[in-house]
């Protein structure tokens, strides 16, 4: 499986060849610890579809807590969602780069970036109109519901080759992004949206791209489900669900931004 989502992608618990790897390199006193333990963890140690999507509501409930406060908070205290989302991108990246999950971090994770979530949602409110807000969380849930029932009933499945394109065409997105965020912010275009606001044939370059994004997203969500089932399957300790709760998270907020960015140019 190529990599997509650096939560998982990162650890041999949600890898194919991770009982390979974790053989490598050991000393003869590790192999015979190795042999001296039990071949298998007990059912009650191991990550599990249903443990894990326990956590996920805990996790996502403590994220729209801080949602609340990034709501509720920005007539008076306008920028705490501003410096909410950089601690937020802060424990993205300790959570991504830390071999161990920590269950404290991941919800500092939620909690952060729900404020962030909640304070750019109530701004997005204020500028461009009633019920934006409503319409991108309804649009989140559609497409994270149907995303996961079609895998659940395995009518759809991430493939190698599918998964090269979306990795190619999040490259391109990437880039895209910077291009225009250097343009945008040396005034090189004077659109607010900077490229997105183009029109092709009368529409917004913004909504295409939207579209295209929601697609990959949607894909995103896929692996990360596809990575989740791998750890069960490889009986992974259950401390490993949580790496499963943050990996969702990240793409379920990324979808949720933007689809509300979408209907922002739409309504522009």
């Amino acid at each position: 499986m190529a990599l997509d989502n650096p939560a998982f992608s990162r650890n041999p618990a949600f890898s194919k060849e991770g009982a390979v790897a974790a053989a490598q390199d050991v000393s003869a006193q590790q192999l015979q610890e190795m042999y001296d333990r039990p071949t298998t963890l007990p059912d009650s140690e191991v990550m599990t579809v249903e443990t894990t999507l326990a956590k996920s509501v805990a996790g996502f409930a403590l994220l729209l807590v801080g949602a609340a406060v990034g709501w509720l908070t920005l007539p008076s205290v306008p920028f705490l969602w501003v410096g909410a989302g950089i601690i937020g991108f802060v424990l993205a990246l300790v959570n991504i780069f830390k071999r161990e999950p920590s269950p404290a971090l991941v919800l500092a994770y939620a909690a952060a970036q729900g404020v962030f979530v909640g304070g750019i949602s109530a701004w997005y409110e204020l500028t461009y109109g009633g019920g934006i807000v409503a319409q991108a969380v309804l649009a989140t849930f559609v497409v994270f519901g149907v995303t996961l029932a079609l895998f659940a009933s395995g009518k759809i499945r991430a493939s190698k080759r599918a998964t090269k394109i979306f990795l190619i065409a999040m490259i391109g997105y990437l880039v895209f992004s910077l291009i225009n965020f250097v343009l945008m912010m040396f005034g090189a275009i004077d659109n607010p949206w900077g490229m997105r606001g183009t029109e092709i044939a009368g529409i917004p370059l913004g909504l295409i791209l939207g579209v295209l994004v929601v697609i990959m997203a949607a894909y995103s969500l896929v692996l990360d489900f596809d990575f989740i089932q791998q750890g069960v399957r490889n009986r992974a300790p259950r401390k490993y669900e949580w790496t499963g709760v943050f990996g969702i998270m990240v793409t379920v907020i990324w979808l949720y931004l933007e689809i509300l960015r979408m209907l922002a140019i739409a309504r522009d």
